[in-house]
């Protein structure tokens, strides 16, 4: 399931960054952990792996979107 959003992907240039963040701030990793939770979550409901209703998909697909948010969010007000 490799088609799945990853967020060094989704932030070119950051990766390293995201590393780190992900190995010295709780907050992050934990909203990091979750937005690639839900995304593998989001693929198996995409090719109908794990069936679900059209409004359980679209609510995921808007928690990720949040969680994005606020991962760019720490991201960008990190000038490390």
């Amino acid at each position: 399931m490799s088609n799945a959003p990853n967020l060094a992907d989704d932030f070119p240039g950051k990766a390293e960054r995201i590393h780190q963040l992900k190995t010295s701030n709780n907050h992050f990793a934990r909203l990091y952990d979750e937005y690639e939770e839900l995304s593998r979550t989001i693929q198996r409901v995409e090719s109908r792996v794990e069936p679900t209703t059209e409004d359980v998909e679209e609510e995921m697909k808007r928690r990720r979107v949040r969680l994005k948010d606020e991962i760019a969010a720490m991201l960008a007000d990190d000038k490390a």
